[in-house]
């Protein structure tokens, strides 16, 4: 019986685990500093609309922000210019809501998955099943891994279709798509969110490695 339960509360854990990873590493980069290194990453194509690399961190500072704070629209839609001009056209602000949108979900499941996890360990800690536990918290690394893995592939190797059917998935159809000199391309051009992609892996893939690293010591405990 004790057999039957651990095997089904770790199936459960570990298969949490790689979302828990992934979407703590997509609220981990969530800041306006990503940005601002990102621009002065050597290679980094310029706006060649304009907007200075102190331009771009100010307004890429007020997107980011405005995604996991919890101000309206308003907080985008006034910004201006300085000749006077709204920085985003409405399109760009129906989408920056859709967005917003979608975080707060995201962050949602997230904290929950968190609450979830935590109860398990607790639960597994609490009755002395070390070994159910540890490897529960591997098979969630490796399958972490293996679901990076995916994505990193198809991010170097056809990221215009990953990004694409991302959108498809989440927004309603063209809303995500914008003119060149519309402000989001400018602040946001598709070789950031390459780079957003490839950072969110790597920063997966550390925590995964830490997590087998750690729970080598406790697969030889006793359950």
């Amino acid at each position: 019986m004790k057999s039957s339960l651990d095997k089904t509360l770790g199936v459960l854990l570990a298969l949490m685990l790689p979302f828990i990873l992934l979407l703590g590493a997509v609220r981990l980069i969530m800041t306006p500093q990503f940005p601002a290194l990102e621009y002065q990453r050597p290679g980094f194509p310029e706006d060649s609309f304009g907007f200075t690399t102190a331009e771009r961190k100010h307004w890429s500072g007020y997107a980011v922000n405005y995604l996991t704070n919890d101000a309206e629209i308003n907080y985008l839609a006034d910004l201006r210019l300085p000749d006077g001009k709204a920085l985003y056209r409405a399109e760009e602000l129906a989408h920056m809501a859709d967005v917003k949108a979608v975080v707060k979900t995201a962050l949602n499941v997230w904290y929950g998955l968190l609450g979830a996890a935590f109860a398990l360990c607790i639960w597994f800690v609490v009755m002395g099943r070390w070994r159910a536990l540890g490897k529960s918290l591997r098979s969630g690394a490796w399958l972490s891994i293996g679901l990076i893995a995916l994505i990193v592939a198809l991010t170097l190797l056809s990221f215009n279709s990953l990004f694409d059917r991302f959108h498809r998935l989440f927004f309603a159809e063209g809303s995500w798509l914008f003119y060149q000199n519309d402000t989001l391309i400018r602040l946001f051009p598709l070789v950031f969110w390459r780079d957003a992609f490839l950072l969110v892996g790597l920063v997966v893939l550390l925590a995964a490695g830490l997590l087998l690293w750690v729970t080598k010591g406790a697969k030889g405990k006793q359950a």
